[in-house]
C-alpha cells in the first residue's frame, strides 16, 4: 500500500522541464504558414455567405494561441490540472452560424495542437491532405467570381410586404441573411446578405421589385467594403 502511494506521489510531482526554444520557433514558423494557407482557402473556397475575410483573420490567433498553450501545459502535470480548472470557469462564446465555420476553428486548433505536441511532420502532411479536399472540392463545385453581397431595400409600405420581398430574394439568390428590417407608417426598409449573385440575378430582382413597387430602393454594396 506505501509503494503505492509512493509512486502516486511520485506521479503528482512536477518535473521541471524547459521548452526548447529552437522546436518553438520552428513551430511557430510553420503554424504562421498553415495558418497564412488555411485563412487564404477559407475565404477562397467556403461555401458560407458570412464576412469570410473578417472571420478567417482569426484563424491565425487561435492556432498560434493553441499551440502556446499546448507546450507549455505538457511539460507539467500541475500546469494540465491547472488549465483544466481554467477552462472550468472560463466560458468561450462565439456566434457561429454555420457548421463549416465551426469547422474551420477546429481545424485552426488541431493545428495548435499537433505543433504544441511537437508532432510536425504528421500535422504537415495531415494539412496538406485536407487543402487537397478542401481545393479539389472548390475547383469541382466552381469556382466563386464575386464577393457576397448586401442587399439593401426600401419601398412604401402601402406596396409591398417583408413576405414578398424575402420570397423574391430566395427566388433569385437562394441562402440569405436578414441583417436589419426596419418599419413605419410610410416606408419599409430590409437589408440582406447574399451569396455571390451573376448580374443577370441582380438585374432580374430589380426588375420584379420595379413590377410590385414602382418607387422601391435596391442597392447592392460588397460585404468587404463593412
Amino acid at each position: 500500500m506505501n509503494d503505492r502511494w509512493g509512486l502516486f506521489q511520485k506521479f503528482l510531482i512536477t518535473q521541471e522541464q524547459q521548452v526548447s526554444l529552437t522546436d518553438f520557433l520552428i513551430n511557430s514558423g510553420v503554424i504562421i504558414v498553415l495558418a497564412v494557407i488555411l485563412e487564404f482557402t477559407y475565404i477562397k473556397a467556403a461555401r458560407t455567405i458570412s464576412n469570410r475575410r473578417q472571420f478567417a483573420g482569426t484563424f491565425l490567433l487561435i492556432a498560434f494561441t493553441t499551440m502556446l498553450i499546448i507546450s507549455i501545459v505538457k511539460t507539467s502535470l500541475a500546469l494540465s490540472l491547472g488549465l483544466v480548472g481554467a477552462l472550468s470557469i472560463v466560458r468561450f462564446r462565439a456566434a457561429i452560424k454555420e457548421p463549416e465555420e465551426l469547422a474551420y476553428i477546429f481545424f485552426a486548433i488541431s493545428l495548435g495542437l499537433g505543433l504544441g505536441a511537437n508532432q510536425t511532420m504528421v500535422v504537415i502532411v495531415a494539412f496538406v491532405v485536407a487543402m487537397m479536399i478542401l481545393w479539389g472540392r472548390y475547383f469541382i463545385s466552381g469556382k466563386r467570381t464575386s464577393q457576397n453581397l448586401y442587399l439593401n431595400f426600401s419601398s412604401s409600405k402601402k406596396d409591398i410586404s417583408l413576405n414578398q420581398i424575402t420570397d423574391l430574394v430566395k427566388k433569385e439568390f437562394g441562402k440569405f441573411h436578414l441583417k436589419r428590417y426596419d418599419e413605419n407608417n410610410k416606408i419599409i426598409e430590409a437589408s440582406f446578405m447574399v451569396d455571390s449573385p451573376k448580374p443577370e440575378k441582380l438585374q432580374s430582382f430589380t426588375a420584379n421589385i420595379s413590377k410590385i413597387s414602382e418607387d422601391a430602393r435596391v442597392s447592392f454594396v460588397e460585404s468587404k467594403s463593412f
